[in-house]
């Protein structure tokens, strides 16, 4: 190897590792940093180091005039029963998936994960939902979200079943087990890496959306994280406010932040395994 390419070979991780820390690094300055200033600094929002750094009382307002406390409470009571349902509906009929053969699972399960392809139409949801009578409520924002991720979910998990040794399940038949049991003892303990990949996937999307909130939602007393600020950014209540605005951000963004720390390495085990066939 040339003594080029011997530079070249050691420099390009370092310039991807590079640019990948600018392409983060910068942005989240910047929301921090602006976070922190006065509102005479943060008019303009700049990488520039706040001249009066004032983050406790720009957090406080943000929580009180935002309706953070209502908010975050609204995001739990929507996100979290999602995460659910697509965890247990996606992992048992993962199960069916990658255990039956024939024509008829194979076009199931190519019409289920289509999803992945597929965007859902907001003006069709809408219509179901008030057809259901389900508009503006929080079953229909749960049903939205299942409907949504749960061919991800399913996608990943059949991959990953269909690692799994079948002698395993018929061990545990030949003992007596029922299906019910061979499904809670023996297959969704080796899905925790794919449940903690699908976890996080569904709540990323779920905490932030603001879309199809908007539209099933339509605000009021049952307004989300990602939807009481739209609220108050359209109403004019953070006028040149931007450093309330990205504390704002900052506050709504730390649940998920933390929750991806803890969970990063099965995120990463889970996404590997889920890919296999």
């Amino acid at each position: 190897m040339s003594p080029t390419g011997r530079v070249w070979r050691y420099a390009r991780p370092a310039l991807v590792l590079l640019i990948a820390a600018l392409a983060v690094g910068v942005p989240l300055w910047l929301v921090l940093a602006t976070s922190a200033k006065s509102q005479g600094e943060a008019v303009k929002p700049n990488l520039d180091l706040p001249g009066h750094w004032q983050p406790a009382a720009n957090y406080d307002q943000a929580l009180s005039e935002g309706e953070m406390v209502r908010g975050f409470v609204n995001s739990l009571l929507v996100v979290l029963p999602s995460v659910v349902l697509v965890l247990v509906l996606g992992a048992g009929a993962a199960w069916v998936f990658a255990r039956r053969r024939g024509r008829l699972v194979s076009a199931a399960y190519a019409l289920t994960i289509s999803g992945l392809l597929l965007p859902p139409a907001v003006i069709t949801i809408v219509m179901e939902l008030r057809q259901l009578g389900l508009a503006g409520t929080r079953p229909g924002m749960i049903a939205v979200y299942t409907g949504m991720y749960l061919s991800t979910s399913i996608f990943f998990m059949t991959g990953f079943i269909r690692t799994i040794p079948q002698e395993l399940e018929e061990a545990a038949r030949m003992d007596g087990a029922s299906p019910l049991r061979v499904f809670t003892r023996i297959i969704l303990p080796l899905l925790r890496p794919v449940i903690a990949t699908a976890t996080i996937m569904v709540m990323l999307y779920a905490w932030s959306d603001i879309f199809y909130a908007f539209f099933v939602l339509g605000g009021g007393d049952k307004a989300t994280l990602p939807l009481g600020l739209y609220k108050v950014a359209s109403a004019q209540l953070y006028l040149n406010n931007w450093h309330l605005v990205f504390a704002y951000v900052v506050v709504m963004s730390l649940p998920m932040v933390a929750v991806f720390l803890i969970a990063q390495r099965k995120i990463v085990s889970g996404i590997t395994s889920g890919a296999v066939k």
